[in-house]
């Protein structure tokens, strides 16, 4: 008895057409996320804190449409705001210190931080007054301060830090909220706020033995 095996032959699937024009469009709606990403981070850093959609996308030379076919909400252009923040810091925070001893690295630590926080301040300052309508922002403000802990505590000697009063101190005195305070608040120039920063740390420099 013979059997008949029939093969059975795939016909390949028509590819489909490479569009010329996808390239172009992804490239032109980068460009347009990218445009209203940076009438945010130009409003808020000439002083407007909380800038409506509206103004945003006034500014960004779009429609309001267009800002919401983008980012669905405000919510999502913060977090837009604040990874282009992040990208442009993150170079200096991870930066080698060049110091030896702790206090001269805590020293160091104390002019880095003040070069970030002017370059971050007024957006800080937006997400600070923001962070109670989103819960992103607030993670992010808690995560800023858990930074902050964490880097100063991988400077100073685990004797310090569990001095609880002078660790928490040192770490006051290191934060934005303190810059903020004195630049902010105080009017102070940075030169004569960089001082008044250093003679904190300084203070409790002198209460530290060893």
């Amino acid at each position: 008895m013979t059997v008949t095996v029939q093969k059975t032959v795939k016909t390949a699937r028509p590819r489909r057409p490479i569009d010329p024009n996808s390239d172009g469009r992804f490239a032109r709606s980068r460009a347009t996320r990218d445009k209203i990403v940076g009438a945010l981070l130009d409003l808020v850093r000439d002083g407007d804190v909380s800038p409506s959609a509206a103004r945003v996308a006034e500014t960004a030379g779009v429609g309001l449409r267009t800002v919401f076919r983008h980012f669905d909400e405000m919510d999502t252009l913060y977090r837009a705001m604040a990874e282009a923040i992040e990208r442009q810091v993150m170079p200096l925070m991870l930066k080698p210190f060049v110091t030896e001893t702790w206090r001269d690295r805590l020293r160091e630590l104390v002019d880095r931080r003040i070069e970030i926080y002017e370059a971050i301040m007024p957006y800080r300052i937006s997400a600070s007054i923001k962070r109670f309508q989103s819960a992103f922002l607030m993670q992010g403000y808690q995560r800023q301060l858990e930074l902050e802990r964490t880097s100063l505590h991988a400077i100073l000697p685990q004797a310090v830090i569990d001095d609880s009063a002078t660790a928490s101190a040192i770490e006051v005195a290191t934060s934005f909220q303190c810059w903020r305070r004195l630049r902010h608040d105080q009017g102070l120039a940075i030169a004569p706020a960089r001082a008044a920063i250093l003679a904190l740390v300084e203070a409790m420099l002198a209460r530290i033995e060893g």
